[in-house]
């Protein structure tokens, strides 16, 4: 990884360590279609494309989460059981 990869990467694990389990909620595109988290696709990606790179693939990622997240939000999913790999939404 470039030193800028690097960077991002630390960001992104600070995030993930730190804020996100305070912040109350999961990432929408993960409850919404199973599979990792934004942060974690961010990782990834910035990891095997770079920094320059990776801004797409992201802004589309975190276009997607969003579009989840007015998904959810008109719906009355409360949460996600994943079995393997399908999410199974369910209401209480």
């Amino acid at each position: 990884m470039t030193p800028a990869a690097r960077l991002v990467d630390l960001g992104v694990r600070a995030y993930q360590r730190h804020l996100s389990p305070r912040k109350g909620w999961s990432c929408a595109h993960r409850v919404a279609h199973g599979g990792a988290s934004c942060s974690a696709a961010v990782r990834e990606v910035v990891s095997r494309r770079g920094v320059l790179r990776g801004v797409a693939p992201t802004v589309v990622r975190l276009a997607a989460c969003a579009q989840a997240a007015q998904m959810l939000a008109s719906s009355d999913v409360r949460g996600v059981c994943c079995c393997g790999p399908v999410p199974i939404p369910f209401r209480f």
